[in-house]
């Protein structure tokens, strides 16, 4: 097992303003640790006013491999671009960002794609379904991009709801009108009534905090419909715990984090590591799920990442 640093470690860094709740570091620092890579993910709390100065400044350093981003600096960056995928550009947003061999820097969008295979693994069916995407910020835009630009397998509406005015309006209309977007509609919801839709995915920061509202009334979910919490702290969340006593299903967000990690590894050029993770990310989950709620995914457990 390598030391935990040394001079020679690449350096990859997740600012975030607030960044104590990222579950990033936990995770990849294990996966380097595990299958021997010398590097760190380290977390660094950066305002949102400062985000640009600091993504130019800390480039300089030629042992700063990359970076991934919290929230809620997701779609800040992007005009620092040189280019990016296409769950970016249909999202406007990334989540990680690398410096190319020229100097120019590209960002790449997993959080979407991790979303969708989390729904998956989970076997919530969304496929020509009604979506609700609670939250209008970077990860909802990432998720509705990608449920959007998956073809056959797309639902049928995804409506995103904030409470910001306008918000939501701009990121539908945005995801709308991509190219890659074709056959499923995209809108903002007037609400956050659950009613109607059959898959609700919270990607707002509501349960961050204990004290916080739950962002949507159970009470108003169809009987069928399946929720899915992204959030990676206070699992099981407020929201997760009341569906489940409503006796619906409901999943944590640990599950969108550990489908993302294959192509957080290839896009920072970890190809090797990323298909060691594909095969099996059992080490993940026993790190990441507390003990409580393991055995509610062992049903699932030795399923391949992607």
């Amino acid at each position: 097992m390598l030391p935990a640093i040394q001079g020679s470690t690449d350096v990859y860094l997740i600012p975030g303003d607030p960044v104590e709740q990222v579950k990033a570091p936990e995770v990849f620092n294990l996966i380097f640790r595990t299958l021997g890579i010398n590097a760190v993910l380290v977390p660094a709390h950066v305002a949102a006013t400062d985000i640009e100065a600091f993504v130019r400044t800390a480039f300089l350093a030629k042992n700063i491999k990359g970076m991934f981003l919290a929230i809620p600096h997701k779609s800040l960056v992007m005009g620092l671009l040189a280019k990016c995928n296409d769950y970016g550009l249909v999202a406007g947003a990334v989540n990680g960002i690398r410096r190319n061999p020229g100097g120019e820097l590209e960002g790449g969008l997993f959080d979407g794609k991790g979303c969708v295979s989390a729904l998956d693994y989970f076997g919530m069916a969304y496929a020509g379904q009604r979506v609700l995407i609670l939250g209008a910020g970077g990860g909802a835009s990432a998720i509705a991009a990608s449920l959007a630009i998956a073809g056959s397998r797309a639902p049928a509406h995804i409506a995103l709801y904030d409470p910001v005015p306008g918000k939501a309006e701009a990121v539908a209309s945005h995801i709308a009108q991509a190219p890659q977007v074709a056959g499923t509609r995209v809108t903002a919801a007037v609400s956050s009534d659950p009613s109607g839709y059959d898959v609700v995915i919270n990607a707002s920061p509501l349960g961050l905090q204990t004290s916080d509202p739950l962002p949507c009334d159970v009470t108003r979910l169809a009987p069928h419909a399946a929720v899915l919490d992204i959030l990676m702290k206070n699992q099981p969340t407020p929201l997760v715990r009341a569906v489940r006593e409503r006796g619906q299903t409901a999943q944590p967000g640990f599950e969108m984090l550990i489908q993302q990690a294959p192509d957080y590894l290839e896009f920072f050029g970890y190809a090797e590591a990323a298909e060691t993770v594909r095969r099996d990310a059992t080490f993940i989950r026993e790190h990441l799920y507390p003990q409580t709620m393991r055995q509610e995914i062992r049903p699932v457990a030795g399923k391949p990442v992607a």
